[in-house]
């Protein structure tokens, strides 16, 4: 088929703010992301998803294809850090995607609505990294309605993004490394869970 790639990285490349309070940074598409971890970082915070390629890739690719990284277990996948995502779409229309059906598609809850049901059948429960194909199960209302979370993932399919809110985290004080050792990986897969917090 016929693909577009779009590259952000040389006019939609701007952090326009770092907001150390609330833990929030406003970004471009094309900013990359160890530029948004080194602003941040003059606050001792962070951004939570660290791919490998965390020198070169860009928040919108990010977004796009909901990056994750090493740490995804402690700080989640990039749909888990999107507060809000300004997108424009296929037919020139700007939305506004965050928490709640404002800002979105007006057909968008009335689709949902009639297919609700059909919604719920559809998604495995207890996966905390599943991170492939359209996140519609973040359209249900059990799941709290974020339009932004839903957008994540679908790579650039469903809109472009112009602009988005991240959330930050408290950047680690200091990092050590752990050797431990197990009898088997059956026994290393159990001890995993209790390990989560550290």
């Amino acid at each position: 088929g016929i693909g577009v790639v779009i590259d952000f990285t040389r006019h939609m490349r701007t952090l326009v703010e770092v907001d150390a309070e609330a833990r929030t940074a406003v970004v471009q598409p094309g900013v990359v992301l160890d530029e948004l971890r080194a602003a941040a970082g003059a606050h001792g915070l962070t951004f939570g998803p660290d791919p490998s390629t965390h020198s070169r890739c860009t928040l919108g690719g990010m977004i796009g294809n909901n990056s994750c990284g090493a740490h995804s277990v402690a700080w989640g996948t990039t749909a888990d850090s999107v507060q809000s995502l300004t997108v424009l779409g296929y037919g020139g229309q700007e939305w506004r995607l965050g928490q709640g059906w404002e800002g979105g598609p007006a057909d968008l809850r009335p689709l949902v609505e009639r297919n609700v049901a059909l919604l719920r059948t559809g998604y495995p429960q207890g996966l905390p990294r599943r991170i492939s194909g359209y996140a519609v199960d973040a359209l249900l209302p059990e799941n709290g309605v974020d339009l932004a979370r839903a957008f994540c993932g679908s790579e650039g399919t469903l809109g472009v993004v112009t602009e988005a809110t991240v959330k930050l985290v408290e950047a680690p004080r200091a990092r050590a490394l752990a050797v431990l050792g197990y009898a088997d990986e059956s026994a290393a897969a159990e001890a995993a869970a209790g390990l989560l917090s550290y």
